[in-house]
């Protein structure tokens, strides 16, 4: 129990989705950069555009779920790339 006397709140799969998407995200954008061709590359920034979107979907859930503030939404929308 934390010291307000309520039972934390247990992670939602959301919660969980999203950090994994940002994580994937990451990974391929590392791969894009890294990658011999240009069409691979072009791949890569696909699917890593791709994994941001389904985060922010998860994360969609969790504002609206009001788990998370309707701030990190926003901030988070800004820093992807156009």
């Amino acid at each position: 129990m934390t010291e307000a006397g309520k039972k934390p709140l247990h992670e939602t799969l959301d919660a969980q989705l999203v950090r994994y998407w940002e994580r994937e995200a990451a990974r391929f954008d590392e791969l894009s950069a890294r990658a011999s061709f240009g069409w691979i590359g072009r791949l890569y920034a696909r699917k890593a555009r791709r994994a941001l979107e389904k985060a922010e979907r998860s994360r969609a859930k969790e504002v609206a779920r009001g788990r998370l503030p309707a701030t990190a939404q926003a901030a988070s929308e800004g820093d992807s790339p156009s």
